[in-house]
């Protein structure tokens, strides 16, 4: 038997040794989309440093025509931008592993497709103190007509007929869905003196005393505000529809914060022409997408259901930006980027969805 030794110089094992090195202090590399300049590039560039991670900062959408940016890139770091199936397929040929979403929303990625190419993805978590104060906020203007208020001032007409409100904690106010946000919102009111009903598939045993949880008929017909607070989903596409608006009071005052889908949006604006609702608050409606977060001020809007809501005196319209504070945004720029540098390390990721 023949014995065949190999004679490596110590100069060669220090090569190999600081190549090994290289590649296991290799920092992953970002490519974040939709970053807007005046506030998140900041974060992205003071937290990206502080965990180790390139960041490369586009301003750019997502799309088969931008993805090449991301060549080169571990991840990509979006909002709320349609991640389609021929878009994962794209980011799977360039060697892509993981889709970081900073949005607690995620519906706007197809996760079959994502799951099928091997492509990780995860979304971004904040305190729920944003959504619920920013709901607490339209349901007081809704119920003290401050639209109308603020528009006429604005024009000095400075006359009171037309705007006389009413006593919030005389309002009996209804929670569908008690989730992190909608458990927010109820703690947050319990200093108004409300009476507070929920609905919710689960009932959280900590709103004991704050909330009396009751079916979802009894929530439409006795509330006189109603506050959405579910998250997208097939099954809850338009929960609030002819049907369901038939059995509210009359003037109802109808809040939504959580997802556009949640609402049949021509069935709403029927209603709010007949009277039926009182006023409404949406910061989130139906094909948005494309829309929310641009500037059209000298464009033509092809939204017509947007351009017909603002319209009305009573229905308050805001570009999906309840959560929009400077905790929340750090907190989404560092869920986006910290999830990635997990997927990468192939460590636990808790914002991992698949």
């Amino acid at each position: 038997m023949t014995l065949f030794v190999c004679h490596l110089k110590w100069s060669h094992i220090e090569k190999i040794s600081q190549e090994v090195k290289k590649l296991v202090e290799k920092k992953i590399k970002v490519c974040v989309f939709n970053c807007r300049m005046f506030d998140e590039a900041d974060y992205f560039t003071k937290i990206g440093d502080a965990l180790g991670i390139e960041v490369k900062i586009c301003s750019e959408s997502p799309s088969l025509e931008t993805i090449h940016l991301a060549e080169g890139c571990d991840s990509v770091s979006i909002v709320t931008t349609k991640i389609s199936r021929d878009l994962i397929k794209k980011l799977h040929a360039m060697n892509l592993k993981i889709i970081a979403t900073r949005t607690v929303g995620f519906d706007h990625i197809d996760l079959q497709a994502a799951e099928e190419y091997g492509i990780r993805v995860s979304n971004a978590a904040y305190a729920p103190d944003s959504v619920a104060d920013f709901t607490i906020m339209l349901m007081l203007m809704c119920v003290r007509k401050m639209k109308t208020m603020l528009e006429r001032t604005q024009i000095q007409d400075f006359s009171l007929e037309g705007l006389q409100g009413s006593i919030f904690s005389k309002k009996k106010i209804g929670i569908i869905g008690t989730g992190r946000i909608g458990q927010t919102v109820i703690r947050h009111l319990s200093g108004f003196g409300n009476e507070i009903l929920s609905y919710s598939l689960k009932e959280e045993p900590g709103l004991k005393g704050l909330t009396t949880y009751v079916s979802f008929e009894t929530l439409l017909k006795e509330s006189d505000i109603i506050s959405l607070h579910l998250p997208a989903s097939e099954e809850n596409v338009h929960l609030i529809d002819a049907e369901t608006l038939a059995k509210m009071k009359k003037g109802v005052i109808l809040i939504n914060t959580a997802r556009g889908t949640l609402l049949d949006t021509q069935a709403v604006i029927e209603n709010v022409e007949n009277g039926k609702i009182g006023a409404l608050a949406l910061d989130v409606i139906e094909n948005e997408t494309g829309i929310y977060y641009s500037d059209f001020i000298s464009q033509v809007l092809t939204n017509r259901e947007i351009l017909l809501l603002k319209s009305f005196p009573n229905v308050i319209v805001t570009p999906h930006m309840a959560f929009y504070t400077d905790s929340a945004v750090e907190e989404m720029v560092y869920a986006s980027l910290k999830g990635s540098l997990l997927e990468a390390k192939h460590e636990k990721n808790p914002w991992r969805i698949i």
